[in-house]
């Protein structure tokens, strides 16, 4: 293993040894792999992922030189995939990589069930026939599906799955969990062992501000028929309290308490989104579920008794300004609680699976720690089916978008993606691809024939009347179906990056569709 540690150092502090293994058991495939997908999988191959097939029918031309880092001279007019995977094979040769000589819209057709061996599937460049058959295929298969396409100065990203649920959430800003709105008996026990009048100089600047909030707060709510702060000019109030106290300038622990004093009026118990996971149907689990929904089984038990309204202690203290001995009995107090939360979620977890005719043993106390430790952070991702969100697409904000100035491009980007693909049915060609030369008078006529079909598509979605910009319709006619390499190595970044939240199960991914802005430099989801 010490191999392995070295190789992927940096990226092990970011997701672990656990997010790694996820990455490592992982079987990825690639439709298509031009520039979008050759970049994609490059970013995954150098973060070790288990295996990888490249699926491709088409050979190496001297234009693919141009926008493909994965191919060279030696190449043109042998099998892109078979030279794709050999080139990604040596930037990690611990990653298992084969190939299919096979175009992706024929396998599709002929060979669905094909796509139930992987983890995760990546379409790139897929057009919209082949992209609605092979989402309801990976849905029946539960295979995740990214969906990624640069098209000019465009592209986008689109995540298809059923669900999706998300333990290790790690938000950027998400406030410590001291419990200092609602103290446990022992916290409260200890708080009341210190003096916040002693005399003593050095002990009074290094009381812990946990115990002076606790004690205070309560102090509050004695003379607040045992309400805490909550306007604002309660919390004021409560501020001046603590200013009071101080018995000289410089003492940091009483700062400290003034700059933490909001977090005795948060309000009390679990966060809507969290209420909202735990009163999902699906917590009504049987031996079917899956072990998320045990586990939140198990957590909505928990606050309903245990717990009294709040979930399970995380366990660990900020640094703060402290004699050592009172921070070391702080740290005890709340690790010992901690500690007992987690046995009295596992023995819940334990009854669950026994109840529903599991093995009480199949959840591992890892597992059962790291749900305890990131309770509050829950999330669970749906997404609705492409064909869904193409035929009837959320229809206030699609207009929202289309009246926001801030969107307006990114919605045009959107449609016209998928209008290209009309063209191209109708066409077979996408708008502005010639054969050699061609005249103003085509490209005219391309342009208006792609309004007309962009134009058509809003109509069938119930936007009549709704204007698309001349200069976008021209930009995409422009692209003549170019693959440009920069907007290739933006988009696949993103789509590896999903790809790796995805399996990992580690940070939040995108839920709706990516679309990238290369004309303004701009990146929007849009929730459709």
């Amino acid at each position: 293993m010490a191999e392995p540690k070295n190789k992927y150092d940096r990226q092990l502090r970011i997701w672990g040894e656990q997010g790694q293994a996820a990455l490592e058991k992982a079987s990825i495939c690639l439709l298509n792999c031009g520039p979008t997908g050759s970049d994609t999988l490059k970013n995954l191959v150098l973060g070790g992922i288990g295996s990888i097939t490249v699926v491709d029918g088409s050979k190496v031309e001297e234009s693919d030189l141009g926008n493909n880092f994965m191919v060279d001279v030696k190449s043109v007019g042998q099998s892109k995939a078979k030279c794709v995977c050999s080139f990604l094979q040596e930037l990690n040769d611990a990653v298992k990589a084969k190939f299919v000589e096979e175009f992706p819209e024929d396998l599709i057709d002929r060979n669905p069930s094909f796509f139930k061996q992987f983890t995760l599937v990546i379409a790139t460049q897929l057009q919209e026939r082949s992209m609605l058959k092979l989402d309801k295929i990976c849905r029946e298969a539960n295979t995740m599906l990214v969906i990624a396409r640069s098209y000019g100065l465009t592209g986008l990203v689109r995540i298809s799955l059923k669900e999706h649920d998300v333990i290790e959430s790690k938000p950027d800003h998400f406030l410590d969990n001291l419990r200092l709105n609602n103290p446990w008996p022992e916290l409260k026990q200890f708080s009341e062992t210190i003096d916040l009048n002693v005399t003593d100089p050095v002990v009074h600047k290094h009381t812990p501000y946990v115990v002076i909030l606790v004690k205070m707060a309560e102090e509050w709510a004695k003379t607040h028929s045992g309400s805490l702060p909550s306007t604002r000019e309660e919390k004021k109030e409560f501020k001046d309290l603590l200013k009071a106290k101080m018995q000289a300038s410089d003492e940091d622990n009483y700062k400290e308490a003034i700059e933490a004093s909001f977090k005795v009026s948060t309000p009390r118990g679990i966060s809507s989104n969290l209420r909202q996971i735990i009163s999902d149907s699906l917590v009504e689990v049987d031996s079917t579920s899956l072990d998320f929904w045990i586990l939140v089984a198990a957590l909505k038990e928990f606050i309903e008794n245990e717990g009294d309204g709040e979930t399970p202690l995380e366990g660990s203290i900020p640094d703060m300004t402290s004699l050592t001995e009172y921070y070391i009995s702080l740290q005890k107090i709340y690790q010992a609680k901690a500690e007992a939360d987690f046995l009295a979620i596992e023995q819940r977890v334990r009854s669950i699976l026994k109840r529903v005719g599991r093995d009480p043993g199949s959840i591992s106390k890892t597992t059962i720690k790291n749900f305890c430790r990131n309770a509050r952070k829950l999330t669970v991702c749906r997404y609705r089916l492409i064909e869904d969100e193409f035929n009837s697409p959320n229809l206030s904000e699609f207009q929202k978008y289309l009246t926001d100035e801030d969107y307006s491009t990114a919605v045009g980007f959107y449609i016209l993606l998928r209008a290209v693909d009309r063209f191209a049915i109708v066409y077979n060609r996408f708008p502005g691809m010639f054969d050699g030369s061609w005249s103003y008078r085509e490209m005219d006529e391309d342009i208006s024939r792609l309004k007309t079909i962009g134009v058509g598509l809003l109509s069938d979605l119930g936007c009549n009347g709704s204007y698309l910009s001349e200069d976008l319709i021209n930009e995409m006619c422009r692209y003549g179906g170019a693959e440009l390499h920069t907007v290739a190595a933006f988009i696949g970044g993103i789509a590896a990056q999903e790809v790796i939240k995805l399996i990992t199960k580690q940070f939040v991914p995108m839920c709706g569709t990516f679309i990238f802005n290369g004309i303004d430099q701009k990146s929007q989801l849009l929730t459709l």
